[in-house]
């Protein structure tokens, strides 16, 4: 069933990243890190479906969110970056496979962060961060999602990377082999990686190669 939802509130995030919250349909349900498929609610736009990940909680009153917008661009994205309160977008069923499997490190790249942030937001409402570890690539500092609130969560480690800004002291370099010896214990433990398709298939790879099941790398199906 389609739904055609009212935004309540429009909230920049980063540069480039907004935060849309809107009204919520009675007994929609989601899990954290399910997505769902989104269009605009206007004249030659209703068939233009993006997927995007819920960021609030299933039992908050509104849903939330988190998507980064391209202004150059000539679709979609761009067209999000203009939407004001009052303006309606129609939401999907939700789906999804990246949900919570237990304590493990999250790698995400640029807005792949996102399936990760409602899945992060639950645990440390539950006070259940302990062994959760969250690796975060971006190209530059201002580009990094929700810093400060993943920072302040209590029991969740977090490592930031950024890879186009040399003068940083988060330029530590692409997510690779090398990084994730470097900074991951143990390799028993469940994965959830979510960024550009060939970040995503490069580091699952690596990944199984050093020694994680292959049943515990979690990534979109």
């Amino acid at each position: 069933m389609t739904h055609s939802l009212k935004i309540l509130d429009v909230q920049p995030v980063t540069h480039d990243v907004r935060r849309l919250t809107l009204e919520k349909p009675e007994g929609y349900r989601f899990e954290p890190g399910q997505a769902t498929d989104v269009a605009l609610d206007k004249e030659g736009w209703r068939e233009e479906q993006r997927p995007f990940t819920f960021t609030a909680l299933p039992d908050a009153e509104h849903l939330e969110f988190t998507i980064k917008v391209y202004p150059d661009h000539d679709g979609v994205t761009e067209q999000i970056g203009r939407l004001q309160p009052g303006d309606r977008l129609l939401l999907d069923a939700p789906w999804g496979a990246i949900t919570d499997r237990g304590p493990g490190v999250f790698v995400a790249g640029g807005a792949g962060v996102t399936p990760f942030i409602a899945i992060l937001r639950e645990r440390a409402r539950r006070g259940a961060l302990e062994g959760c570890r969250l690796i975060f690539s971006n190209k530059a500092e201002r580009d990094i999602i929700l810093r400060e609130e993943f920072e302040a969560m209590e029991g969740l480690a977090c490592t930031w990377t950024v890879t186009d800004q040399p003068d940083s002291p988060l330029a530590r370099g692409r997510i690779d082999r090398a990084f994730l010896e470097r900074e991951v214990e143990s390799f028993d433990q469940p994965f959830y990686v979510c960024g550009p398709d060939r970040m995503v298939e490069e580091i699952s790879a690596t990944l199984k190669e050093l020694g994680a099941r292959p049943d515990g790398v979690v990534v979109e199906e």
